[in-house]
């Protein structure tokens, strides 16, 4: 064999070796799907070991591997969320966001899942109905829907209340509720009553839900539109194969009114 030849065939052993011979493939990475997330419990957060959790996040996960994506979780200001978008800095926010009102200010994937917006109050309240709020104090997490609703900034029917305060995060709200500094506090069901009953606070619903939100991904105006219509395809038969419905299940939601009436689209 000439020293060309011979030369060649051990570049070729070389390039073999170092590529990941004896057939394995060399581990591309993935191409990221940047998400923009508030705090949320349980729809988004880390848990104790600093994995990714909570409803939203799950899903989200999920719906990245089937399409071959890796999910990156960036928690944001959820006052200044239009800004990451417009900035680049998240591709989309997805987490408690509801798309109620907000339909023509984004393009969203979804609705993926229903998610009730409700008024807390301690168990003895003599609070019945939403319409006994009038003149009450009432604690909301500042920049939700909850907010703009007891503001007068919507077209929902509520009394007017004495005075509203808009707080950081929902711990706030419901340590405002305990401690009896108002006379209720509003926001997504799943959340107060993980938060409610972790601290063991005896509490109830006022009869009648504030708002039925339907919860989508947010991306920016008229951008990413083949990944949105691949992302729609995958939330769809994430809920027509029963994925969604069990990561909901294990969070303790109610699968019937949480996915009804729900087509991703």
């Amino acid at each position: 064999m000439g020293k060309k030849k011979l030369f060649l065939v051990i570049n070729m052993i070389l390039i073999m070796l170092f590529s990941g011979g004896c057939g394995r493939q060399t581990e591309q990475a993935l191409p990221k799907l940047v998400i923009g997330y508030d705090d949320y419990r349980p729809y988004c957060y880390y848990d104790e070991d600093g994995e990714p959790a909570g409803i939203a996040m799950e899903i989200a996960e999920e719906a990245c591997r089937r399409l071959g994506y890796e999910p990156v979780f960036i928690e944001i200001d959820w006052d200044k969320k239009d800004s990451y978008l417009e900035r680049g800095e998240v591709d989309c926010i997805w987490g408690c966001f509801s798309m109620n009102g907000l339909e023509d200010q984004y393009s969203w994937v979804g609705p993926y899942m229903n998610a009730r917006q409700v008024v807390a109050v301690l168990e003895d309240s003599d609070l019945q109905s939403l319409d006994d709020l009038e003149g009450k104090k009432v604690a909301v997490k500042a920049g939700t829907q909850p907010e703009s609703i007891f503001l007068g900034e919507t077209e929902e029917k509520v009394p007017q209340v004495q005075t509203v305060y808009s707080l950081t995060d929902v711990d706030e709200v419901v340590t405002a509720l305990r401690n009896d500094y108002v006379d209720a506090c509003a926001g997504y069901t799943a959340a107060l009553i993980y938060l409610l009953e972790k601290t063991n606070v005896q509490y109830r619903f006022l009869e009648e839900d504030l708002l039925q939100s339907r919860l989508g991904v947010a991306f920016q105006k008229d951008c990413n539109q083949e990944f949105r219509e691949k992302l729609t395809q995958t939330l769809a038969e994430m809920q027509q194969d029963g994925t969604t419905e069990r990561i909901l299940k294990a969070y303790g939601l109610n699968t019937e009114k949480a996915l009804g009436g729900i087509h991703v689209g």
